[in-house]
């Protein structure tokens, strides 16, 4: 360092012994001298620098996701179950929302119309989760919302997005609120939707009943096709009677109400009384002779000859349909602890998607009434019945193939009689004429559509509309089964994959046996009506 300061020292003294004129005239010399001075400076700082460096260590931070706690893990594994459930493959349900699982968030996110981040917000997930308890619940308003859309059972999650709780808030056009909602009432408990309730002749009935100025309602349950309303001879009436504080809804039991069968005052409403019936004027009432005394009275009794009650597959679906609400849902494959109810859940849940199509189909028929399509269904029924007999004594393989024999001796074309089986199911389903029903069932099957054999299968297993049998009811569910597990595309419940291997879980169950065993080989001309469908 001494060094150095006696040559800097030195430098200097020397620059400023140069003469004046000769630092004018030297620019060049003096630039020359400063930027060696200078360059010799970077230099040296350069080679104390390499002498003085010292060694750094590098650290780095490592972040370590905490271990997911046990109750995480079951949220985790409770998305997983639904988002498979609505068919967003996420994987099995092992509660690590990998990239699977994120896969299938997104998927779901797109289906909502959610921004598909991967990620579910706190939002997304309780309507997901909402959706899944819900559509589990099952009961009429679920089966409903399914029936209705083509979606299955994502049709849940739109309606859990979008609010539909069962709960009205406004009413239906031209209709009060109170009156909107006993339709919604009403419709929870009964195949047809509300839209379709209201489109029935006489469901409701407009009359100013209490003499007020105002408009009243009738609503007469027993169109809504189900017993739920009804005992054995009437169905409840609902009277909505118009108030200064809106309208007060009365519940009455009658058959065929018409706005002359009540008594209102203000809000209060009666069934009126049915006149006595008098004797006609000149008409001597006869007296009975009394016997002589001693003398044996010979009785004669009438006799009647009653034909045996048929069941009601319409009262059994409600009942089975209110079992289900209380039981918190359908019936799973792990669950088939009672198979003859399971195998009820499942030709209630059949039946509410034939009625849908069916009915769909119906608002397209050009000029004809509820009443005429239910006449030419009655005599399609009727038409059917020697197959429908048979189904207690032939193999599936033996009726169909009589009913292909119909098929081609009809003279209409398989689209037409698709439109007519499908049309008289419905039919037969709403006014529980089951010869309908179960004869579209037959014809739709005969027409390729196999997995229609599933309804035959529980018309036999309940004996709606034929006797019980339960052996010839399981071989009905394996031609439906078969052709399912061959991937024909499923006609109920599209979305619930695992609504067969119920079917196929109870049905062996009920038997008691082996989908693989065969089924044992059992030791004309009809009138088809013809719907045209409005294009």
């Amino acid at each position: 360092m001494a060094f150095k300061r006696i040559t800097g020292a030195a430098v200097m003294t020397a620059m400023l012994m140069v003469p004046v004129s000769r630092a004018h005239a030297g620019d060049e010399f003096v630039g020359g001298l400063v930027g060696g001075l200078i360059g010799g400076a970077i230099g040296s700082g350069i080679a104390n620098q390499q002498r003085q460096k010292t060694r750094t260590t590098r650290s780095r931070t490592v972040y370590v996701q905490p271990r997911a706690t046990s109750a995480q893990r079951q949220t985790a594994r409770e998305i997983q179950t639904s988002l498979n459930y609505f068919g967003f493959n996420a994987g099995a349900a092992d509660g690590v929302l990998g990239g699977q699982s994120r896969a299938a968030i997104s998927r779901y996110q797109g289906y909502m119309g959610y921004p598909a981040t991967g990620q579910l917000t706190e939002y997304e997930k309780t309507m997901l989760l909402g959706a899944y308890h819900r559509a589990l619940a099952g009961g009429a308003e679920v089966n409903q919302i399914i029936a209705k859309s083509n979606e299955g059972a994502r049709a849940v999650l739109i309606a859990q997005r979008d609010g539909t709780t069962g709960t009205r808030t406004t009413g239906y056009a031209g209709l009060p609120l109170s009156v909107s909602q006993a339709v919604d009432e009403v419709a929870d408990s009964s195949d047809p939707s509300a839209e379709q309730l209201l489109q029935r002749s006489g469901f409701i009935q407009l009359a100013d009943l209490n003499g007020d100025g105002s408009t009243d309602y009738i609503i007469d349950t027993a169109l809504a096709g189900s017993s739920f309303w009804c005992n054995a001879s009437q169905c409840k009436t609902m009277v909505f009677a118009s108030t200064s504080d809106g309208y007060r809804r009365n519940d009455l039991l009658l058959h065929a109400p018409k706005p002359d069968s009540f008594d209102c005052i203000g809000g209060t409403c009666q069934v009126k009384a049915a006149p006595a019936a008098q004797p006609e004027a000149n008409t001597m009432m006869a007296k009975a002779e009394e016997p002589e005394a001693g003398a044996t009275a010979g009785l004669t009794l009438p006799v009647f000859n009653t034909a045996p009650k048929q069941k009601s597959l319409s009262s059994h679906c409600s009942k089975v349909n209110l079992l289900t609400s209380a039981n918190g849902g359908f019936t799973t494959v792990s669950d088939v602890s009672n198979p003859d109810f399971a195998l009820s859940e499942q030709l209630c849940l059949t039946r509410t998607y034939a009625v849908a199509r069916g009915e769909d189909i119906i608002a397209s028929v050009q000029g004809a009434s509820q009443a005429a399509i239910e006449q030419q269904c009655d005599a399609f029924g009727a038409s059917m019945a020697g197959y429908i007999g048979s189904l207690n004594s032939k193999s599936p393989k033996a009726v169909l193939n009589e009913v292909s024999t119909l098929v081609l001796n009809s003279g209409m074309t398989p689209e037409q009689l698709r439109t007519t089986a499908q049309i008289c199911m419905a039919s037969g389903y709403q006014s529980d004429k089951m010869p309908a029903a179960l004869g579209g069932a037959l014809l739709l099957t005969a027409l390729g559509e196999r997995p229609y054999a599933e309804l035959v299968g529980h018309h036999l297993h309940g004996g709606f509309g034929t006797d019980d049998n339960a052996d010839m009811a399981l071989a009905w569910y394996e031609v439906a089964i078969s052709a399912l597990d061959g991937g024909a595309a499923p006609v109920f419940a599209p979305s619930q994959a695992e609504r067969i291997d119920v079917v196929r879980k109870a049905a062996l169950g009920l038997a008691g046996h082996d989908m693989t065993t065969p089924v044992p080989a059992a030791s004309t001309g009809t009138t088809m009506p013809v719907f045209t469908l409005s294009e």
